[in-house]
C-alpha cells in the first residue's frame, strides 16, 4: 500500500470553549516595592498553555500584590486574543479584589489600578462572554505556583533595578488581606 492510499483522518481543534483562565500573582516583600510576578494556564478549546514573568518594572510603586494579580490575567486574555480566539472564557482567581472589581461588587479605589482594570474590560469586550470567578487558593494551584517560581528567577536579575542604598519604594498596601481597603 502508498502512502497516499493510507486512510487520512480529519484533524481539527475545538474551539467552541469555554476556555478557563486561572491567574495568580505574587509580590516580595508582599505589601509592595519589591519584585512583582504572575502566573497563568489557559485550558479549554483546544488550548493548553501557560505562562509567568514579570508583572511590572521590579522596586517601583507599582510592584504589588494586586498589580501582579491583574497582569495575570490581563496577560491570559491577551494571549487568547493573539491566538485569535473570541469565544466564552471562564477567568478564575484567588484575588477577591481584582474578582469583585471585574464583577461590580467592589469599585476600584486606587488610582494605579485603574488602568489595569480598564485594560482588563477592553480585553473582556474581545470575547463572546468573559465570566470571572472566584476560586480558593487551592484550585489555583497551578497559577499560584508559576508566579511564586517566576518570583524565585526574577529576583536576582530584578536587583539591576533595586534603588541605591537597597532602599524600596513605599508600597501602598495593597495586599489582598484587605480588598476593601482599596
Amino acid at each position: 500500500m502508498h502512502d497516499a492510499q493510507i486512510p487520512r483522518g480529519i484533524s481539527s481543534v475545538d474551539r467552541s470553549g469555554p476556555v478557563v483562565v486561572h491567574f495568580d500573582g505574587a509580590c516580595q516583600p508582599p505589601r509592595g516595592g519589591g519584585v512583582a510576578t504572575f502566573g497563568y494556564t489557559v485550558q479549554g478549546g483546544g488550548f493548553l498553555a501557560e505562562e509567568a514573568g514579570l508583572a511590572t518594572r521590579p522596586y517601583s510603586d507599582r510592584a504589588t500584590n494586586n498589580v501582579a494579580e491583574y497582569v495575570g490575567a490581563i496577560r491570559a486574555l491577551e494571549w487568547l486574543v493573539e491566538q485569535g480566539y473570541a469565544g466564552e472564557v471562564v477567568v478564575r482567581g484567588d484575588s477577591q479584589l481584582v474578582i469583585r472589581q471585574m464583577t461590580g461588587e467592589y469599585e476600584v479605589k486606587a488610582d494605579h489600578l485603574r488602568a489595569y482594570h480598564a485594560r482588563l474590560r477592553q480585553l473582556e469586550g474581545k470575547f463572546v462572554r468573559v465570566t470571572f470567578e472566584w476560586v480558593p487558593r487551592e484550585e489555583n494551584r497551578t497559577a499560584d505556583a508559576l508566579s511564586k517560581r517566576a518570583l524565585e528567577a526574577e529576583q536576582p536579575a530584578a536587583r539591576a533595578y533595586r534603588p541605591a542604598g537597597g532602599r524600596t519604594p513605599t508600597g501602598d498596601g495593597d495586599d489582598d488581606t484587605d480588598p476593601q481597603a482599596e
